[in-house]
């Protein structure tokens, strides 16, 4: 029995209206904050009127959270490059590689996330005393097997962790500043590549790893 069309193109608009609305409102929270957005403005951007809005999203908190959430799932998922199966040289340098790549293809809702953390992640408080507690606590485990089995230097897992987002994130948090610094151009996709070399070879040889 083929599927019902109309019922197909209820679904499609559905979801095209609702990725209109999150990139708007990534956008939107990026440059004006969670206080200096308004419904409308996201409508606006979105380019729909602002009662679609308000049919998909009730509140702007519950639109906030869901930028904010995405934003966070794409981290875990990118988190799973760092498998812990591999080697730490291997498992280091692909998760860099993401945390780099994902910096470049969504610097708005990286821009959310700090700017939520700078004010106290008032809204999202709990995503960080359960996921990413939880995700850091087990990858410490498997950075101190590293270390204790001799693979690498003896370092504290957190503030590996911290200096890799600190690092990578920077390029979507400061992306204006690094624009301005290369003659007021985005990087091009060679001096992408080679921030990505860079950063892999001060990290992993912070730790007592050859990036090659």
């Amino acid at each position: 029995m083929s599927a019902d069309p109309i019922a197909f193109r209820k679904i499609s608009k559905r979801s095209q209206n609702q990725k209109a609305i999150l990139e708007a409102a990534e956008k939107v929270f990026a440059e004006a904050g969670f206080a200096g957005a308004t419904t409308q403005l996201i409508a606006d951007v979105a380019g729909l009127p602002k009662a679609n809005v308000h049919y998909y999203f009730k509140t702007k908190e519950e639109l906030y959270r869901r930028v904010v959430y995405n934003i966070f799932d794409i981290w875990m998922e990118a988190a799973s490059a760092f498998d812990t199966e591999l080697g730490p040289r291997e498992a280091l340098s692909r998760y860099i590689d993401i945390k780099m790549d994902l910096a470049r293809s969504h610097p708005n809702g990286s821009r959310v996330w700090a700017a939520e953390i700078l004010h106290g992640a008032p809204i999202i408080q709990d995503y960080l005393e359960g996921p990413l507690l939880e995700w850091s606590t087990d990858r410490g485990k498997h950075i101190e097997r590293w270390i204790a089995n001799g693979e690498m230097d003896q370092i504290d897992p957190a503030h590996l962790l911290y200096m890799i987002w600190s690092t990578t994130q920077h390029y979507a948090d400061f992306g204006h500043q690094i624009e301005t610094l290369n003659g007021s151009k985005p990087l091009s996709d060679e001096q992408w590549q080679a921030a990505k070399l860079s950063v892999k070879t001060i990290i992993l040889r912070g730790v007592g790893l050859s990036p090659d």
